[in-house]
């Protein structure tokens, strides 16, 4: 049997990876073997780690950041269910705490191939992609064609100025 399932057409997704408790570069390196070996996944390859200050206004530690390529045959909401059973199996309790609280480890669709998707559940591009600069930065990075499917627009064009 192969790794990847190969019923279905291999989509190119991006997850942001992030952690801001313990330690926080294990637990990305983790995640990303994770992504590695999962028999529905592969890895194609990952930004640099970087050091983040917390989003979202709560009173937290500062995050390590990386954001990894996979290709994969999942759907996006098959997709959703393996990272969040991911983060449940290393510890992250996805019932209480504030919203965007601390962390053992968050994985994010960011992009999903040229798919652009509202759920309750799901939305893809991720809603704040353009509004984290670290995740710009990293995703031109890694591909500085890379086009955000709701707009048009080039991921990197949404870098500030400064």
């Amino acid at each position: 049997m192969s790794r990847a399932n190969t019923s279905r057409t291999a989509a190119r997704v991006f997850i942001g990876i992030g952690s801001n408790l313990g330690d926080r570069r294990a637990r990305i390196e983790h995640a990303c073997r994770w992504l590695s070996g999962h028999r529905e996944m592969r890895l194609s390859r990952t930004s640099e780690i970087i050091e983040t200050e917390p989003w979202g206004g709560v009173s937290q530690p500062r995050f390590l950041n990386a954001v990894a390529e996979i290709t994969t045959g999942l759907e996006p909401g098959e997709l959703l269910a393996e990272l969040k059973g991911y983060e449940r199996s290393v510890g992250r309790d996805l019932e209480s705490g504030p919203r965007w609280g601390p962390r053992e480890i968050d994985l994010d669709i960011l992009l999903f191939g040229d798919r652009v998707l509202e759920s309750a559940d799901l939305t893809i591009p991720h809603p704040r992609l353009t509004e984290r600069e670290f995740v710009i930065r990293q995703l031109r990075d890694l591909d500085p064609d890379l086009i955000h499917p709701g707009t048009g627009k080039l991921v990197s064009s949404y870098l500030r100025v400064t």
